[in-house]
């Protein structure tokens, strides 16, 4: 089965004059029960959040203000870069995919949501050894 990276345009009601509205619902865009939310910001300059490949756990990342970078690879080949800098724009990362967060502005925050709750020996931290495994 392959490990599955997808844009997901997230639908946004746009009022003129009461400001824009996006709402982010499992099954349409999220394609998984959501048990954690949380949200990164405040990186400084050069910095990679993620570098890893989870296990069990899947992922959706918006970066809702500023922008950033995604490098992923699902294969363990060259990473492919994502820029996100839409707030009506999600990225999924299925299990076993590798990612790298990166390319912060000073501004960037981004909202990730997660399919289970954090356990860290879920996690594959080194490049090599998920590289292994593919």
């Amino acid at each position: 089965m392959p490990h599955i990276i997808r844009e997901v345009e997230l639908p946004i009601t746009d009022e003129q004059d009461r400001g824009k509205l996006v709402s982010i619902e499992t099954d349409s865009a999220i394609p998984f029960n959501i048990k954690r939310v949380s949200y990164i910001w405040n990186v400084p300059t050069g910095r990679i959040r993620g570098g890893c490949a989870n296990t069990i756990e899947q992922e959706f990342f918006i970066c809702i203000r500023g922008r950033c970078s995604i490098k992923v690879s699902p294969d363990g080949g060259p990473l492919n870069k994502i820029i996100m800098n839409n707030p009506h724009r999600g990225i999924f990362i299925d299990t076993l995919v590798w990612y790298e967060l990166t390319d912060f502005s000073p501004d960037a925050i981004v909202l990730c949501f997660s399919s289970t709750n954090y356990f860290p020996d879920n996690k594959i931290s080194n490049r090599e050894e998920f590289k292994k495994l593919k």
